[in-house]
């Protein structure tokens, strides 16, 4: 329903940015006020407090547009409600934090401050949040504001219908009736909605009932009387919004749009909301442009190294396949000798992946530079580069060779489904004992189908540590 649909989000986006901008500044102030008058160690800095304050604000704003953290806020119950907030205050507070520490203000500012508005915050945007949320809901179903649905269907899909959508009927909405259009008796319940009409009967009942919009499931209705019976209703001056029936794909989400000026169902094994795809590329931005400012300092001493062991180029380069089929040229710091390529045919009864990828133990053509450098990740520096121009993220699925790529099973490809990453799921999950490609697929597939941005952390938060303590290193 597409005017529910902005109706609710636009109450979920707006006002609930709103609120919590709100308890932020109470929250900030009241923890002011208690470090103003209890602690010892002097006035309170104003100019940093107001910077601290504007940044919690900012953070907020940002978390609740771009990350979404009030989606189906209206549906939540209490414990994921306090989950959220408390997700959100964190998030908001190292976020802070961190900005703080850029702009050089955290030395004028009382860390206890900042947990005390921690603490304070997450109790008072919960109990507002739970009292909004009661407050809204109650108006909607005491008030007659919500927004009055009459489903027109048949008897043998009526049943079902009804029990699916009490359970997923936006908040906002309200069943008032039903008209089952194959039904000769009318003045009866079907799963506890009334049913009110029947086909002879629809137009005058309709006519004569508050009702502001018709959702209509009949699939085997020939298209011109469907289309008759939306414009009739349409007349009334309420919207229309008819069941499209299309075949379903386990595992796929189903989507409608246009496509030009064609509507049309997508189908997609996986989706990612564009403001968390935009999050998630910001982060790849700052991370890029952080390892680029490491790769210039370690570069001199790395291309040193290089060049003194093994005569050539100090930057090895390769075409890779990444998302989608798309091809880059990848960047490292060259950790073999010149002719490692040609070697590698000689070497392939020497492999120890079962399928498409090449690994082998204490592989001759990696000089002793390079096995260093591999071994704490020193040669993956360069493909910064990489991500800050976009083939690449920071976190995602191994990007193959194009000889690896050209033999792909269509199941193979889906793993390129999302940027090439990087890390992964395959590297941090000791990919030295791993020797099955279809393994190292599996892996990729997991991380895509249940791809999220803490997923993300987490791995990056996993890769520092594999490669500090040289985990599963290659």
């Amino acid at each position: 329903m597409k005017e529910v649909g902005k109706k609710s989000r636009v109450i979920e986006v707006y006002s609930l940015t709103f609120i919590d901008l709100i308890c932020t500044m109470i929250s900030f102030g009241i923890a002011a006020l208690l470090r103003h008058t209890n602690d010892a160690n002097g006035p309170l800095d104003m100019e940093s407090a107001i910077m601290a304050c504007l940044l919690l604000m900012l953070c907020s704003t940002v978390y609740n547009v771009l990350i979404d953290g009030n989606r189906e806020f209206f549906k939540r119950d209490q414990y994921v409600e306090f989950v959220a907030v408390l997700k959100c205050t964190f998030t908001v507070l190292i976020t802070t934090l961190v900005l703080m520490f850029f702009l050089q203000s955290t030395y004028a500012l009382s860390r206890m401050l900042l947990v005390i508005y921690a603490v304070i915050n997450l109790l008072l945007t919960f109990i507002v949040h739970c009292t909004y949320k009661k407050m809204v809901l109650k108006h909607y179903t005491t008030s007659g504001a919500g927004n009055k649905v009459l489903v027109v269907t048949t008897t043998d899909r009526g049943t079902t219908l009804m029990e699916q959508l009490k359970l997923n009927l936006p908040w906002d909405s309200e069943l008032v009736a039903a008209c089952v259009m194959d039904s000769k008796k009318i003045e009866y319940d079907m799963n506890g909605i009334p049913v009110v009409a029947n086909a002879e009967s629809l137009y005058d009942v309709a006519g004569k009932m508050a009702l502001d919009e018709v959702l209509i499931d009949l699939p085997d209705y020939p298209s011109s009387e469907l289309k008759k019976l939306v414009s009739d209703l349409q007349q009334m001056g309420v919207a229309c919004h008819c069941i499209i029936h299309t075949f379903q794909i386990e595992g796929s989400a189903r989507s409608i749009g246009t496509f030009g000026n064609k509507p049309v169902v997508s189908y997609e094994k996986s989706t990612i909301d564009f403001r968390r795809a935009l999050v998630k590329r910001a982060i790849d931005i700052v991370g890029a442009t952080v390892g680029l400012l490491i790769t210039a300092v370690v570069t001199p001493f790395v291309a040193l190294a290089i060049k003194i062991e093994a005569p050539g180029p100090v930057f090895f380069s390769q075409e890779r396949v990444g998302r989608n089929g798309r091809r880059f040229k990848i960047y490292k710091f060259r950790s073999m000798y010149m002719d490692a390529e040609e070697r590698k045919k000689e070497l392939m009864e020497k492999n120890q992946m079962s399928g498409l990828m090449f690994k082998m133990d204490d592989d001759p053509r990696i000089t002793k530079v390079g096995k260093f450098i591999r071994k704490t990740s020193i040669d993956e520096l360069p493909q910064f580069y990489n991500i800050l121009v976009g083939q690449m993220s920071l976190v995602g699925t191994r990007p193959p060779t194009v000889d690896e790529f050209n033999q792909y099973s269509l199941y193979y490809k889906r793993r390129l489904s999302m940027t090439p990453g990087l890390t992964g799921m395959w590297q941090v999950s000791g990919r030295s004992n791993i020797t099955d490609f279809d393994e190292v697929v599996k892996l990729d597939l997991e991380y895509i189908d249940n791809w999220s941005l803490g997923l993300d952390i987490k791995i990056l938060f996993m890769t520092v540590y594999t490669v500090l303590f040289s985990r599963g290193a290659v």
